[in-house]
């Protein structure tokens, strides 16, 4: 009976992984396809040291998403003084309607935010795509003991 659900257990594993493995690989170039229509692309210039590598490279991976989402943190903190969207709307409204260059510098914290959010989202993918992938390959390898492991016990 042992061997039995051993060897039911490793079969179920050996087809689990692979469909584990395709919708890893599937969802990367989800991920990839949706980076490469927004058509991002780091400057040539006036990137800061640590992504200094990546000028002229369009974001197409999560790595590259990441990357740029800090040159946007970055250019959002030195127009914003290192205040964050809500520390700004919130002198917006002690400061009462009219007052444009805290409008401005709202929207631009606003606008940031969001873009800095989306990129990190796509990392988040793309990190999620790598475990997938990867738990895919530890599963068949999981099954392929326990297919063993039965036909030795038999």
């Amino acid at each position: 009976m042992i061997t039995l659900l051993l060897a039911l257990t490793g079969v179920l594993l050996l087809v689990a992984g692979p469909i584990m493995i395709a919708q890893g690989v599937l969802g990367r170039r989800s991920v990839v396809h949706e980076l490469t229509s927004q058509r991002i692309v780091f400057p040539a210039t006036g990137l800061p040291a640590p992504l200094a590598r990546y000028a002229q490279t369009p974001v197409r991976t999560g790595l590259q998403a990441r990357a740029y989402s800090e040159f946007i943190a970055g250019h959002v903190a030195q127009a914003t003084d290192g205040r964050t969207y809500a520390e700004i709307a919130a002198e917006c409204m002690g400061a009462g309607r009219g007052d444009q260059r805290l409008d401005r510098l709202r929207q631009t914290a606003f606008m940031g935010e969001t873009l800095r959010g989306a990129l990190l989202g796509a990392y988040q993918a793309w990190q999620v795509t790598t475990l997938v992938t990867g738990l895919g390959g530890l599963i068949m390898l999981i099954g392929a003991v326990f297919l063993v492991l039965g036909a030795h016990l038999r």
